[in-house]
């Protein structure tokens, strides 16, 4: 028979394992954020053929990057994104053509921006810079009831502990709680090895994910979910940290067709979990 402290350490050991998995409700398609598909689709598609796209996938989820020959048609996509039943999840930067059909069209996407890094001065005092370098929009997306999140991009603003820095700094100092987080693993490849920790300061303050195919030294940079060293492990780093918010993933390479790309991370992403017991 076996001992009771045997039996308690299978035990613990089969709650470990469960913790690892969580529940991956936000890594089902229908809630996956599909995102740099518009600019780098291969097919050059229109409003109406994303939309059919994305639904064809069963995602249900977009951020909208975009370049200045999308923006006569701005309204079109919100209005495909209606018609699919998909959620207008994020909108790039800013462009004041969008502004009024936020009102019109009862739209809440969150507002993903990079900030400039200052170019001198202690750590404070770049905080503070960077911080009040965007108070125009953190106004602009408060007054329309909107989340910013706050891009990594590489850099000084895309480290995490600065960034983290910049948004408690406007949280404290400008009463701005709707600001957060946008994590690219794409631009983090520096933290493969201390992804864990960075995943921990993030967390209360991720508004969205987005995952990619991580190999060491980003090469190459842009790859699907399942392909890369170190995918299965980041992923049960990300489940066992019980984060439960939006995560995207990405298509990001101008020579293949975006559908092709999502279909890819989807695929792969479902490879990984299964091989992680979900």
């Amino acid at each position: 028979m076996r001992s009771v402290s045997a039996l308690l350490l299978a035990f613990g050991l089969l709650l470990g394992n469960s913790s690892i998995a969580g529940d991956a409700q936000n890594l089902q398609p229908d809630r996956l954020v599909a995102w740099c598909i518009v600019p780098f689709d291969a097919k050059q598609r229109g409003p109406a053929e994303r939309a059919e796209m994305v639904r064809r996938l069963g995602m249900a989820r977009v951020a909208y990057d975009w370049r200045d020959v999308h923006v006569p048609t701005f309204e079109e996509e919100i209005l495909q994104y209606k018609k699919h039943d998909i959620e207008f999840f994020a909108f790039w930067s800013w462009h004041d053509a969008f502004e009024p059909l936020i009102e019109k069209h009862g739209i809440h996407p969150q507002i993903w921006l990079m900030f400039s890094a200052p170019a001198e001065g202690t750590h404070e005092q770049k905080v503070k810079a960077a911080a009040e370098s965007l108070l125009p929009m953190v106004e602009k997306t408060k007054r329309h009831k909107l989340k910013l999140g706050l891009y990594n991009h590489g850099g000084w603003s895309g480290e995490p502990k600065n960034m983290i820095d910049v948004c408690e700094y406007l949280r404290t100092h400008h009463q701005a709680d709707h600001v957060g987080i946008v994590y690219n693993l794409h631009h983090a490849h520096e933290h493969i090895a201390d992804f864990e920790q960075q995943l921990t300061m993030l967390k209360p303050y991720l508004l969205c994910l987005n995952l990619n195919g991580m190999n060491d030294n980003a090469t190459p940079k842009i790859l699907p979910i399942g392909s890369g060293q170190h995918d299965t492990e980041m992923l049960k780093i990300i489940l066992k940290s019980g984060y439960d918010g939006p995560i995207g993933i990405i298509d990001h390479r101008e020579t293949i067709d975006a559908e092709e790309s999502l279909q890819q991370n989807l695929t792969g992403l479902k490879k990984v979990l299964g091989e992680i017991g979900k």
